[in-house]
């Protein structure tokens, strides 16, 4: 089935009843559909907005077993998270690549402290084509970090992690398991469960686009919304105690100049104890990120003033051009979706950062913690706990060698890198019409024809799927972004028949949003469509 929204709600119409539905269309849940589909599951996943619109695109952007995780003693933990990243880099590697850290040694005890531990590390990973850890001299260190306050350095000790695009492999998650016979609809927001008796057998379901309603049947339903499970629960047993403690992590980008170099840079103890990441990320840089508990959760999370502060002070104290408010590109917060421990303590260090599987009297299935570098393993064991309550045909996970769609080995150096394979198609519409071939803005490598791509190939439907998930700019710069909107606004209105008020009301509520990702505002001239009129 082509990877098109109106064929999946035809699908939907057909009144099938699936074998497994997801709800949740992050990295669990597309991780979780995948697994199913990959079995010959009949398999259906909806998502209230768009994929990846929560936490799953507001990562680090590392593919890691957690460093932290081994200094606090949770080896178990970090030895399946490197196993999962060998895998990762193996099925997708253009999406995935090696990653060079360096931790900076101001003390005799901290170098070999770090080095040992390191050396643990790679024990744990095993020969899975990333380099070992070493200790560098001042001089290496130097050439590696330009930007590196060099006062006091006794050296530094290298390692390497993998790095990735997390909502691009969010997208071909899905696209992957729409080969493989899934259905996966977004802007689908289930509004209840159908039940027979007390047990659960199906979802009711809004598109949230046509306001169409929807009864789904399914043999079992599995509940992947990340922060949102607690929501999902209470429609099948109201007043049931929250699993989940939001915990917020902020990120704020700069210009690739503060660091100056290809290696990241890991401050592993901050002033008040935390981690913290200096990271080269599509020709930016990524600084962050923080732990805050939080007790409310929601799709737009905003960062808060110390957070931000935070971030950028640390970084001065490491960085020999010193980042300030008005240097920040962008700045976005997410949520991780920590299984909660019951106690109220104001830190995150009790939450567990493994996973966790529940099951209620009624077969609803609901999964919980984890993160990006486990989506498989956590997949895998949810579709294992599936087969077992609803009395699925037994079958095999076989995820473990699957190509993510996309998959190539010669990956072209460039823009489109991250495409893999789909890139000759992106080349190819902007061959076929020198329209296409334009920048969309003087200064960013990004062309018309990959708005038109995703609109037309990965189920992008409004600008802010385009420009926040898909191209990745609101994330990068916030304010090219906003510039960028118009021409977005018009592709995806001529490809998918809306009127020229709806591309004025998308520019309008993009800015608005956009603005939430900037410490200044910025509302450049906008042009009213249909009085040729500028507005602000």
């Amino acid at each position: 089935m082509r990877f098109e929204r109106d064929s999946f709600l035809q699908a939907i119409k057909s009144n099938t009843i699936w074998d497994v539905i997801v709800i949740g269309g992050g990295a669990t849940g597309l991780g979780t559909a995948l697994d199913a589909a990959l079995r010959g599951y009949k398999t259906l996943l909806v998502e209230q907005a768009d994929f990846a619109k929560g936490t799953s695109s507001r990562s680090t952007k590392l593919v890691h077993g957690g460093v932290r995780y081994l200094a606090q003693g949770d080896i178990a933990l970090v030895y399946e998270a490197l196993q999962e990243r060998g895998l990762l880099f193996k099925n997708a590697p253009h999406l995935v690549k090696e990653q060079e850290f360096i931790i900076p040694c101001y003390g005799y005890k901290a170098k070999f402290m770090y080095l040992i531990g390191l050396k643990f590390y790679d024990l744990l990973a095993g020969n899975r084509g990333f380099n070992h850890s070493a200790f560098l001299s001042n001089k290496k260190v130097a050439s590696a970090i330009p930007r590196l306050q060099m006062k006091n350095l006794l050296g530094g000790v290298r390692y390497s992690d993998g790095q990735f695009d997390d909502a691009r492999l969010a997208i071909n998650l899905a696209q992957t398991c729409a080969e493989n016979n899934g259905v996966l609809i977004n802007y689908m927001k289930v509004t209840g469960l159908l039940k027979t008796g007390d047990k659960v057998t199906g979802i009711k379901a809004l598109d949230t686009e046509s306001n169409n309603e929807y009864a789904i049947n399914a043999r079992v339903v599995i509940n992947a919304t990340g922060v949102f499970v607690d929501d999902i629960l209470q429609m099948d047993t109201p007043l049931t105690k929250p699993i989940v403690r939001p915990s917020q992590g902020v990120h704020v980008v700069l210009d690739k100049s503060f660091l100056d170099g290809e290696s990241a840079l890991m401050i592993p103890k901050t002033d008040d104890g935390r981690v913290l990441f200096a990271v080269p990320w599509h020709g930016s840089l990524l600084l962050g990120t923080t732990d805050t508990p939080l007790n409310q959760h929601s799709l737009e999370p905003v960062a808060l003033e110390k957070e931000i502060d935070f971030i950028l002070n640390t970084a001065s104290q490491y960085l020999t051009k010193k980042p300030t408010r008005a240097d920040v590109l962008s700045v976005f917060a997410g949520l991780r979706p920590l299984a909660a421990t019951g106690k109220e303590t104001g830190t995150t260090k009790e939450i567990s950062r493994s996973h966790k599987l529940i099951v209620n009297a009624s077969g609803l299935i609901t999964i919980t913690g984890g993160k990006w570098t486990t989506y498989r393993k956590m997949a895998e064991d949810v579709i294992d706990k599936a087969i077992q309550v609803a009395g699925l045909p037994h079958v095999k996970c076989a995820s473990k060698n699957v190509h993510i769609h996309g998959y190539v080995t010669n990956i072209q150096p460039g823009p489109l890198a991250s495409y893999g394979a789909d890139a000759a198609g992106i080349r190819k519409l902007a061959a076929e019409d020198a329209g296409l071939a334009v920048k969309l803005l003087d200064g960013y490598d990004i062309i018309k024809a990959e708005v038109l791509w995703v609109v037309r190939n990965e189920m992008a439907r409004t600008i802010e799927d385009v420009l926040a998930r898909r191209l990745r700019v609101l994330f990068l710069d916030a304010k090219a972004a906003i510039l960028m909107a118009p021409e977005v606004a018009a592709t995806i209105a001529a490809e998918l028949g809306h009127d020229k008020n709806w591309e004025l009301k998308q520019v309008k509520e993009f800015t608005e949003l956009a603005n939430r990702y900037l410490l200044q505002p910025f509302y450049p001239e906008l042009m009213d469509i249909n009085s040729n009129k500028m507005v602000i």
